[in-house]
């Protein structure tokens, strides 16, 4: 890849620029906890919260929305169809509780912002071009 041969780079800066980890782990916690809470009063099972520590890292970071979703339920021993983008609010589908989290997490960037983690365009074009090659 050269600037010669190349009009634009697109360069994946997710957790570079912005601090958004806590965000979407603080989006998730409400919305696991608020499932596993029902699962435990429909079946008598102890209540084990979700955890950002562990759960979040272990099942969900890094990895697409609906992926960490079907990840995570996996991971407490629970599977649910995947559905589609138009499921509402409250189905049972990997696609709608991703949905739900999302909404969640908009919501408090619109409110709240995210804390930058690079404050200095100059910082931002060095980190685009070495990883540009």
């Amino acid at each position: 890849m050269t600037r010669r041969d190349d009009d634009a780079v697109l360069v994946d800066l997710a957790g570079l620029l912005t601090k958004t980890a806590s965000v979407h782990a603080a989006a998730w916690k409400p919305r696991f906890d608020g499932l596993l809470e029902r699962r435990a009063a429909d079946t008598g099972e102890a209540f084990v919260p979700f955890e950002i520590d562990a759960d979040y890292r272990r099942s969900v970071d890094g990895k697409p929305r609906y992926d960490g979703v079907a990840a995570f339920l996996k991971a407490r021993g629970s599977e649910w169809p995947w559905g589609t983008a138009a499921d509402p609010p409250g189905s049972h589908t990997v696609q709608a509780l991703g949905n739900l989290k999302a909404h969640d997490c908009m919501q408090h960037l619109e409110r709240h912002g995210a804390e930058a983690v690079v404050t200095d365009l100059a910082q931002v074009q060095a980190t685009a071009c070495s990883c540009a090659g």
